[in-house]
């Protein structure tokens, strides 16, 4: 009898820790949320700009452009300039540029980040690579625009921002079209 009660008690628990690790995974985008706005990390750009684009010539914000690679992508992969000097509520724009270096089509995705946290809210891109997955062939090159606004209303006291890109290679749960189309195409080998 003592043995029934043990096993009915160590299922609760295991059952509860399944339970508990369930609900964990829910929170943690929340979680993940508060962290970033608590230390300043990861800021995601703001939505589509809204309203009326105003330019506030007398604010000046400078725009430090980063990219990396995330393990075990081979792109080379990076802005056309370290950084841009921009006018608050001014369109500007910033090339990135990726080459596939390697012989094989590879899908790629890149996701962006904006620090100071605080700024992100207030960094607008209306076009951008990281939209869209990006296919190269082997040893194509191509300049990809990113183009934004940062508002004018971005607080006073932020004179510098850091807009950073990771590029992930994605090939293996995204394949390029162009390796299905390539399969195809090929030429068949008769039989001898």
């Amino acid at each position: 009898m003592s043995d029934a009660l043990d096993n009915r008690r160590l299922v609760l628990r295991l059952l509860a820790v399944v339970a508990g690790m369930f609900a964990f995974g829910f929170a943690l985008v929340p979680i993940y949320d508060v962290m970033c706005q608590a230390f300043g990390i990861n800021g995601k750009t703001a939505g589509a700009y809204q309203g009326e684009q105003v330019v506030d010539e007398a604010r000046q914000v400078r725009v430090q452009f980063l990219a990396t690679n995330a393990a075990g992508m081979s792109w080379e992969f990076g802005p056309a300039a370290d950084e841009l000097t921009v006018v608050a509520g001014a369109s500007n724009e910033m090339l990135f540029v990726a080459h596939n270096p390697t012989d094989k089509p590879m899908t790629a995705q890149a996701i962006p980040s904006v620090a100071p946290s605080k700024a992100a809210a207030f960094f607008h891109k209306t076009e951008c690579f990281c939209f869209t997955q990006q296919v190269l062939q082997p040893g194509e090159r191509i300049e990809m625009p990113v183009r934004f606004i940062v508002d004018r209303d971005l607080p006073k006291d932020v004179k510098h921002l850091t807009l950073a890109y990771t590029l992930f290679d994605i090939t293996a749960r995204q394949p390029p079209v162009a390796q299905a189309t390539l399969a195809q195409t090929a030429p068949s080998r008769a039989a001898p």
